[in-house]
């Protein structure tokens, strides 16, 4: 991202333009700060399983796996962190719809006892065009998230032909977690704009917030800010979501500033993307700051897997072997620390020393 004095302009659009339409739904922002003061500082990772290269893979009733979920969750929890940021997908409830419902639930039960609260993702704008349920594709050696798919897809994220049956996922699942105390947010949308789509995306983007809206439920809903060049996208975000969420991966100078500059909002901050080491956004330098402004901090990447994201986003290794430097993640397979000064780090301001 390129923080430039865009942002300003974005953020006094998202101050003036909370539509009338959508006003009784989106939270005041007093409730959305008495919500927020109600947690602990928010710590966790975006989480998908060390064995699962994509959505599909994880939730898939065939490749799903609750044993490895426990133990890298027991992981997390040894951390100190409380929340984990997970990616659902719709094309794993159209195939099985109760039973993806279910392994949700199973989860759900499975975070609760390591005294996790996770969030979680509806629609992705993000790497492969085309999601097909099934047996999914091996990792491609040394590349940063080969297999990742999107949510709905491309083009099918622009098709209105597509809307009812993705409503229906919604406010399916809305409906079965809405009340439910184990979940800490709906993350509505994820980078919507990537892939070249910009503002192609609006017209999903503002559907899955009526959506959301007409179920309401307990737990507050957003969508989260991450190229400021997207002005209309980052607007209506901004104007509808009970929390603020955003993503930056920039060295502390940048990420400081648009902490502040989200602020002029008056609602809680949660950072759901962060850390990626050769570009210096690092646990040593950003984590500290987050605490600091009382802002919840997820960062990209828990545990060594499929996903390759040890990779760089633009620097593949084709042979496989060993970036100098891991660009995501906290942990080998076997569960030790990429870095310990890094855990250690974390486990400190989490107060789980």
């Amino acid at each position: 991202m390129k923080h430039k004095l865009i942002i300003l302009g974005v953020i006094a659009l998202g101050l003036t333009m909370r539509p009338a339409v959508a006003q009784s739904k989106i939270w005041p922002a007093d409730k959305a700060n008495t919500w927020y003061q109600e947690h602990k500082w928010l710590t966790g990772a975006n989480y998908i399983p060390a064995n699962a290269i994509n959505q599909l893979e994880m939730w898939q009733s065939e490749t799903f796996d609750p044993a490895t979920i426990d133990k890298e969750l027991g992981w997390a929890q040894r951390i100190g962190f409380n929340t984990m940021r997970v990616f659902l997908h719709s094309v794993a409830w159209k195939v099985d719809p109760t039973g993806f419902k279910k392994r949700v639930d199973q989860f759900l039960t499975i975070a609760e006892k390591h005294h996790i609260q996770p969030m979680f993702v509806f629609f992705d704008d993000c790497w492969a065009k085309t999601p097909a349920p099934g047996v999914q594709p091996a990792p491609k050696p040394g590349v940063h998230n080969s297999g990742w798919v999107q949510d709905p897809g491309q083009p099918a994220s622009t098709d209105p032909g597509n809307f009812p049956q993705l409503e229906k996922y919604v406010k399916d699942v809305l409906t079965t977690f809405a009340h439910d105390r184990r979940i800490l947010l709906w993350d509505l949308y994820n980078e919507p704009g990537n892939s070249g789509k910009k503002d192609a995306s609006l017209a999903l983007l503002s559907k899955v917030f009526e959506w959301a809206w007409a179920v309401r439920p307990d737990q507050p809903v957003s969508a989260g800010l991450w190229s400021w060049e997207l002005e209309k996208l980052n607007a209506y975000q901004l104007a509808n979501s009970d929390v603020i969420t955003y993503h930056d991966y920039e060295e502390l100078p940048w990420h400081q500033r648009v902490v502040e500059l989200l602020k002029a909002n008056g609602r809680p901050l949660i950072c759901t993307e962060y850390m990626a080491r050769t570009r210096n956004s690092r646990f040593s330098t950003i984590l500290p700051m987050l605490k600091r402004e009382k802002v919840g901090a997820i960062n990209w990447g828990f545990v060594e897997g499929k996903t390759n994201t040890i990779y760089a986003w633009d620097t593949p290794i084709p042979d496989g072997s060993q970036p100098i430097e891991w660009f995501h993640d906290i942990f080998r397979k076997d569960g030790t620390p990429y870095r310990q000064d890094e855990v250690d780090l974390i486990k400190k301001l989490n107060g789980a020393d």
